[in-house]
């Protein structure tokens, strides 16, 4: 497992279902439903927390205030900076845990000595987008959701990255892919976090683990000659990392060549010392970051770099507006009324932005 490394966030204790966390100066408590254990709460700022979030049995949930806080507030990740804020479904606007995958991809991007155009999709509110721009590349970013796409470009003026060479599309993102394909435009990496679940416009059940075989082959097609990396992220309980290495083999090694990876990534438990699981990523890389480099030869500053593991899914059409809650992309929101994969989960309800 690869833990994230930060300084202005930190899991500072987990148990009963519950996590506390630090983000900058503003401590939330949390549901978590992997957190199994019971214990004693014996750090203090469990008494301390600014919010706390309560889900709903009926789905959804609310925020409860206990201190006074503010509507907006920032972190920064190295020389990154995020807005914050509570959402619906109990999120926040980033994942602390995709750290280890934004400094894994900006270090192949610097390695690589050319331009890089990366395609980031389901981008919701830009971190990944803003990793890569701030290693050099040029990224296409795509949400079906117009509030999330406003806060990416958010941070990304926040990061002092507006400047960029950035594309900021609210698409559907299998439609978006298919229009490149027919329009021959390639990219030198691509970057995918589809969500768990969802349904159709007629009742239609969606789920990742059956349909991700057809969404990752039809981006096969827009990678370049020499493609970077491929990234896969996964909170699917029932979609091993394993199985999503053997499915980026199966379409990438016969043409591209390279080496595929996979493992849990997580973040580290102030209170234990132990690493808590909070996803899955695969990844496809020509040369892996910090390992192999122009000359091939060993480079020892490897940095989160993901374990080498190695088997297969179904290929079925993909044409559903996304709704409903999912036990972890609910924050990203969907854009009512479009179809195909979109860009994110949202709670019953939600309208766009919440």
């Amino acid at each position: 497992m690869r833990p994230a490394q930060w300084k202005d966030y930190e899991l500072i204790d987990t148990c009963d279902g519950e996590r506390l966390e630090r983000w900058g100066d503003i401590l939330l408590i949390r549901p978590d439903p992997q957190i199994i254990w019971s214990g004693e709460r014996k750090d203090p700022r469990w008494g301390k927390a600014h919010a706390r979030y309560h889900r709903s049995k009926t789905g959804g949930g609310r925020w409860e205030t206990y201190q006074k806080m503010p509507d907006v507030w920032k972190i920064r990740w190295e020389d990154l900076t995020f807005r914050l804020k509570p959402m619906g479904f109990k999120h926040t606007g980033i994942f602390p845990e995709q750290a280890v995958n934004w400094a894994y991809t900006r270090e192949l991007i610097r390695q690589a000595g050319r331009p890089v155009k990366v395609l980031n999709l389901f981008g919701y509110t830009g971190a990944a987008t803003l990793a890569c721009l701030a290693a050099g590349a040029s990224v296409t970013h795509v949400d079906a959701s117009k509030g999330m796409v406003q806060w990416a470009k958010e941070n990304a003026q926040a990061s002092s990255l507006a400047d960029r060479p950035v594309r900021w599309l609210v698409d559907d993102c299998l439609k978006f892919v298919q229009r490149e394909q027919r329009r021959g435009n390639v990219y030198d990496g691509i970057i995918m976090d589809p969500p768990s679940y969802g349904r159709g416009p007629g009742g239609e059940v969606w789920k990742l683990e059956e349909q991700l075989y057809g969404l990752v082959e039809q981006c096969v097609p827009i990678l370049s000659q020499q493609p970077l990396f491929f990234l896969l992220n996964s909170y699917t309980t029932g979609l091993s990392p394993s199985v999503m290495a053997y499915l980026l083999g199966l379409l990438l090694k016969p043409r591209f060549g390279g080496e595929v990876s996979a493992d849990e990534i997580g973040l580290p438990v102030t209170a234990t010392g132990l690493t808590l699981p909070c996803g899955s990523t695969a990844i496809w890389a020509r040369a892996r970051a910090g390992v192999r480099g122009r000359t091939g030869q060993e480079n020892p500053s490897a940095k989160g770099a993901p374990g080498r593991l190695a088997p297969q899914a179904n290929k079925i059409p993909l044409h559903f507006v996304r709704r409903g809650a999912c036990p972890r992309r609910a924050g990203k929101s969907l854009r009512k009324g479009r179809s195909g994969i979109l860009g994110g989960v949202t709670e019953p309800g939600a309208v766009e932005g919440d």
